[in-house]
């Protein structure tokens, strides 16, 4: 059978930036079981929690049930033996979230490595993500132990499934173009700049860095022998300081993942773009997708002022509900922040104020007394007519006393809603 496919996502496996992504590997890979592997989080005290709302996302965003493997731990004997044999047998193999290190440290001297490159071999997928992205190249980012615990920069040893597939000889970091730090770098899966160069130093001898930014797939088609960029992203080469980045959208040979990083060189620009396919002079450019529920949020919001206004209610209460699918479409992101928090008081603040307006009125008041004031002004202007200037003014005082301001001109009485 042909080879099939090995995934990297940068982060979002779980978010609905990767839905597409998730469905066009999952159909290509075929009918057969497919396994989610809990084992880079397996450490953690809420992983039933975080496997229970992958199963989920899966179910309800992608369209495919997938079953949990349990592997939290190092196994023995017969466990061990029928844990392999479950991923060989499956037809598409997912693991994302947690700790690069410590799902190194489980899977390794047991064979892991061969059953998952015997399912990429049988034509099926391998999709890593985040944490476990990180365990594919020659060697690893330890991530927790240099940005948490303060250790000093070093590489952990990979299980090297990329260069044993593709023949990559290379380091893969997600979470590439990071921006959580705010005042401080956290680009580069945390490492910022000064961290990243000092790592490059200690790379084995011709491997180089595959960064893949956040929400963002690089899809190596093994079959086809092509590397696909999807996503929000890019996907960057780097050589001892120097990149090229390759745009959402780019395919290009395998082989030139390897090629592109050692032809650039310490000397060369640091970013040589990547050609990317130019839409129809004509075509509309598409949304962009938000990259987080804060993002979708913060959309959400401004959708909704601009409708109340513009006085338009089927707009805002549509901002609203796109709210809130956007809160059920991310429940089951792992990323830790308090986005959900930040999207949940939106939601809530665009729910008071729509009964406020509902209450109160979206139309326009001037509408709504249009009628009544255009009589009286009829009338005061018949007034005037007769020189009754006493009826005429007290019209007028009548107005100014609802709110209504009038203003006299050549071609007859102007009025408006004071604000």
């Amino acid at each position: 059978m042909n080879a099939g496919r090995l995934v990297i996502m940068g982060s979002g496996e779980t978010a609905p930036t990767m839905v597409e992504v998730h469905r066009a590997t999952l159909r290509a890979a075929g009918d057969g079981p497919a396994l989610l592997l809990d084992t880079p989080y397996g450490f953690q005290e809420n992983a039933d929690d975080i496997t229970e709302k992958a199963v989920a996302y899966f179910g309800r965003n992608v369209g495919r049930t997938v079953t949990a493997l349990r592997w939290r731990t190092r196994l023995g004997g017969a466990d061990t033996d029928r844990a392999l044999a479950s991923v060989r047998s499956a037809r598409w193999v997912f693991a994302g979230p947690g700790s690069p290190t410590y799902a190194l440290r489980v899977w390794a001297g047991v064979g892991f490595d061969d059953a998952a490159a015997a399912v990429v071999a049988s034509g099926g997928t391998v999709t890593f993500a985040s944490a476990a992205a990180l365990t594919l190249g020659l060697v690893a980012v330890p991530v927790y132990e240099i940005y948490k615990s303060g250790a000093d920069p070093s590489w952990a040893e990979g299980m090297n499934l990329l260069e044993r597939l593709t023949g990559l000889r290379a380091a893969v970091i997600p979470h590439y173009d990071n921006t959580e730090g705010g005042t401080h770098s956290t680009r580069f899966c945390y490492l910022g700049e000064r961290r990243l160069r000092l790592l490059e130093g200690m790379l084995p001898e011709g491997a180089h860095v595959i960064g893949v930014d956040e929400h963002t797939a690089l899809v190596l088609d093994l079959a086809a022998g092509t590397a696909t960029v999807l996503g929000n992203g890019t996907v960057t080469v780097r050589f001892d300081g120097a990149s090229r980045v390759l745009p959402s959208g780019t395919v290009v040979p395998v082989t030139d993942l390897a090629r592109v990083a050692h032809s650039a060189g310490p000397s060369s620009a640091i970013h040589q773009a990547a050609e990317a396919a130019e839409p129809a002079p004509d075509a509309p450019a598409p949304a962009p997708a938000a990259t987080s529920l804060r993002a979708a949020a913060d959309r959400a919001r401004a959708a909704f002022d601009a409708a109340v206004a513009a006085r338009d209610a089927d707009a805002a209460a549509g901002a609203v509900l796109d709210l809130e699918q956007a809160l059920a479409d991310w429940s089951a992101d792992t990323l830790q922040s308090d986005d959900a928090d930040h999207a949940r008081r939106t939601l809530r603040g665009m729910v008071v104020e729509l009964a406020a307006a509902a209450r109160d009125g979206l139309a326009d008041p001037a509408q709504r007394v249009a009628p009544l004031v255009e009589a009286l002004l009829d009338e005061r202007a018949a007034a005037r007519a007769c020189r009754d200037f006493a009826r005429a003014d007290a019209l007028r005082d009548r107005l100014v006393a609802a709110g209504v301001e009038v203003r006299d001109s050549p071609s007859g009485a102007r009025w408006a809603m004071r604000g």
